[in-house]
């Protein structure tokens, strides 16, 4: 399902991945009975569903191969380089499933954390591949609340040069949407839920608490 910015070239779209495993698995990784174990298995396991959708636009290229039968032409990917990098902490939650489908990326890493009094986000590490400005990068954070941590560290990622940004996340709320879009209408959004709101805490609603914590087994 793809929503805002889709017919729009100059703001980026967002696209919810509604497959019924991702928002099957998603339920569960809501419910608050779910422990850090199988919640870290969930978000594995979803990041890899959603990584397939996050690479549906990779380029092709014909190849001949020989099958036991015969000499054919197939199709292959052409090589694009790709770069993965997680929002730390809870990015790092997301990690291993994309990698499962696109073990070749390259790996980078942003340390964000929010100021509980400001909500403003607060850089405190930032490492990328030497060849970033050759890569198309995806950057991973389970939770796009008030889209403050994202936007920067889509910023600090800007700043090396990539070819091209994506953002991906497990849950959305609207406000952090619109910041995206306002702060970086080239980047797409891919998330498997777009939530209703967020709370006086700059909690999404109804979420699923802190994906970290979660994640983590830490309060």
């Amino acid at each position: 399902m793809i929503l805002k910015g889709a017919n729009n070239r100059e703001m980026g779209t967002v696209t919810v991945i509604d497959h019924p495993l991702v928002q099957h698995k998603l339920a569960l990784l809501r419910d608050k009975n779910t422990g850090p174990k199988e919640f870290r298995e969930l978000v594995d396991e979803i990041s890899t569903l959603m990584a397939y959708e996050v690479t549906r636009d990779l380029p092709l290229e014909e190849v001949e191969i020989e099958t036991p039968m015969q000499k054919t032409r197939v199709k292959m990917l052409k090589g694009k380089k790709i770069g993965v990098v997680p929002i730390l902490r809870a990015g790092l939650g997301m990690l291993d499933g994309v990698l499962k489908l696109i073990p070749a990326a390259k790996v980078g890493h942003i340390g964000i954390y929010r100021d509980p009094d400001t909500f403003e986000p607060v850089e405190y590490y930032c490492k990328m591949p030497t060849d970033v400005d050759e890569r198309e990068l995806i950057v991973i954070d389970p939770m796009l609340a008030t889209g403050g941590s994202a936007s920067a560290a889509i910023s600090f990622v800007k700043e090396r040069n990539p070819k091209g940004i994506k953002l991906m996340c497990l849950i959305a709320a609207p406000e952090g949407v619109e910041r995206i879009q306002k702060d970086h209408p080239d980047v797409d959004i891919f998330t498997a839920s777009v939530d209703e709101r967020l709370d006086e805490n700059a909690y999404i609603i109804p979420g699923l608490g802190d994906a970290g914590d979660r994640l983590y087994g830490t309060k």
